[in-house]
């Protein structure tokens, strides 16, 4: 799934009148029709519905919701922001559309009067501000705002809270934004709404499909992307009848050291759960008998230093190498991975520790081979690239990176990023914050080396492994909750994350 710029989706709505076509207010006709049908299945009941319209087209969503509202049995307060130059006309012709129903009142917010009482228990709509807004809010829309955010109703924002920008999270400094319990976005999601600063004021969103052109959209270029499996290619997924182990790659995994064994294991583990044919995991001596004992499906490489890994063995057998969990960081581990990077031509994924020396020996990046997946979680993406103003600097600053030095990263959190070396950024649909618990990377690094063995491309390897592993998480967040999590619930959910 695409996601657009503001700019781009106000192209996406005119191309869409011009070429269906369809009038501008029989296409917000159809937009408050799939915000009413979202209304009624999370609202059945018939409580009171607050809806609060501004002067734009944003505000006629809100009006045209009202009148279905209101014909539905619903008990409607409207109330009207107008500019001063009143409602745009699509507003304004859904205005002269609202019947006279006894349930449904019509009130005008005016700068010098008090600001109205809001019935308790009910839901507040805010269809003040859209998408297109440029500058952040003053005046008497902010009180407004701070009126509805103090008010102690649940609130829903039609399209985006208002006061929030499509794109740049700038506003969300100002306080002037709407505080939404849910949004309900139309057609696309905002590219705002998967920046952390904006939790707060987006909640738990939705999409909603208002039939904008599939063509326009299709055609658009961006480098934003919200990963959908449903529209991917699987065919890397389907095993034929002669098959055998060695048609699945074999990956070579270096980690561990004393006291951090448990990071090679869950790796491992999530390594050979993701379709591997065959693993081998290069460890410190002291890992042997736990790496036999736990992972029995492994095959072992014993480093000659009992505790660290401190020589490179070569990669001539392997399809893929993953280097990093439990490490450490001492002098031993550090030449491991520099002549790891500067003699392997294997797909690579580098994570934690590994990624931690890099961050102390940055002009290695150059050296990194073609395509390297980096796995960091922000704390070690901070040390390795630095602190960025905000979440959106931070991703414009990513796709430089990786451009940069020709790598594809995985940025984790919620909606976990992966960039490309041409700037192409894609949002995680899957996961929970059950999962973020000790040992949940290094399952990640096992799912994603066990793919690049198999033989998909980094980028693709790196998407799929990201929302396999979100999608496990979810899984075992079902059956466990999300306090109860550990990384071994989601190593033994990957055998129902594949099943899709």
């Amino acid at each position: 799934m695409k996601i657009l710029t503001s700019e781009q989706i106000r192209a996406t709505d005119g191309f869409t009148i011009r070429e269906e076509p369809i009038l501008s207010i029989d296409l917000m006709e159809r937009a408050a029709m799939q915000l009413f049908y979202a209304l009624v299945r999370f609202w059945p009941q018939k409580s009171k519905m607050s809806i609060f319209a501004g002067p734009g087209n944003n505000g006629g969503d809100g009006i045209a919701l009202a009148r279905m509202l209101a014909e539905a049995n619903y008990p409607v307060d409207l109330f009207l922001l107008k500019a001063s130059s009143g409602l745009s006309h699509d507003a304004e012709v859904n205005l002269k559309r609202i019947p006279e129903l006894p349930w449904l009142k019509v009130n005008e917010l005016k700068e010098e009067n008090p600001l109205p009482d809001i019935e308790g228990g009910s839901l507040v709509i805010d269809a003040l501000f859209g998408s297109g807004l440029t500058r952040a809010l003053k005046g008497f829309p902010v009180r407004i705002v701070h009126w509805l955010n103090e008010s102690g109703c649940e609130i829903m924002s039609i399209d985006i809270p208002s006061g929030l920008f499509g794109e740049d999270p700038g506003p969300a400094v100002t306080n002037a934004v709407i505080r939404a319990d849910k949004t309900l976005t139309l057609q696309l999601p905002k590219l705002s709404f998967f920046f952390p600063e904006n939790e707060e004021y987006v909640g738990d969103w939705e999409v909603l499909d208002i039939g904008l052109h599939p063509d326009f959209i299709r055609e658009v270029k961006t480098n934003w992307h919200y990963f959908d499996v449903h529209n991917q290619d699987r065919a890397w997924m389907k095993r034929k009848k002669f098959d055998h182990k060695g048609c699945f790659g074999h990956a070579l995994l270096a980690a561990g050291s004393k006291g951090k064994m448990g990071a090679v294991v869950l790796s491992a583990r999530a390594a050979l759960r993701s379709g591997l044919g065959l693993l081998t995991c290069h460890v410190p001596g002291i890992g042997y008998n736990i790496l036999q004992t736990t992972v029995p499906e492994a095959m072992i490489s014993c480093d000659t230093d009992p505790d660290y890994l401190s020589f490179y063995t070569g990669d001539e057998v392997y399809s893929a190498i993953g280097l990093g969990p439990g490490i450490g960081t001492g002098s031993k581990q550090t030449k491991f991975l520099f002549d790891l990077i500067t003699k392997s031509r294997k797909p690579l994924v580098l994570d934690a520790d590994a990624l931690n020396i890099l961050a102390v020996n940055k002009d290695w990046l150059d050296k990194l081979p073609p395509k390297t997946i980096l796995s960091p979680h922000p704390g070690e993406y901070k040390r390795l690239f630095g602190a960025d103003e905000n979440h959106f600097e931070r991703l414009i600053r990513l796709r430089e990176i990786c451009n940069k030095y020709n790598i594809i990263v995985v940025l984790k959190g919620a909606h976990t990023v992966v960039c490309n070396p041409e700037g192409q950024i894609w949002f995680n649909c899957s996961g929970n914050p059950g999962m973020a618990t000790a040992g949940s990377g290094d399952a990640l690094t096992g799912i994603i080396l066990s793919l690049l063995a198999r033989g998909l491309e980094p980028e693709t390897a790196a998407l799929w492994g990201v929302y396999l592993h979100g999608r496990a998480g979810d899984l075992a967040a079902d059956e466990k909750g999300q306090d109860s999590l550990i990384a071994s619930d989601i190593i033994e959910q990957l055998t129902n994350a594949f099943i899709l």
